[in-house]
């Protein structure tokens, strides 16, 4: 992903919510299959890691980057945006 890229997708996830949030329990197979049905449906998502998780937000998104073949935006504090180019044609995310 050039940054070129990188900065389109940074200004649309600015505008999107977070869709799950992880806690105390941090990546479970559930969370992790979880990120991948929202990446299948939407492409692009917001994760929210709540205060209460002990593990590191950087090291979290890594690892579910690696666990579901995508590509990881940005980390900002405790906000992970995720990326993994869709299948479908019609709902997919130009990239410039």
């Amino acid at each position: 992903m050039t940054s070129k890229q990188r900065a389109y997708l940074k200004g649309l996830a600015m505008k999107i919510d977070p869709i799950l949030q992880l806690g105390k329990n941090g990546l479970t197979p559930e969370i992790t299959a979880s990120v991948d049905e929202a990446l299948q449906a939407r492409e692009l998502i917001k994760i929210h890691v709540l205060q209460n998780c002990l593990e590191d937000s950087h090291e979290m998104a890594e690892v579910l980057a690696e666990r579901t073949h995508a590509q990881v935006v940005q980390v900002i504090g405790k906000k992970i945006v995720l990326y993994r180019e869709g299948k479908k044609e019609k709902k997919k995310i130009t990239l410039p």
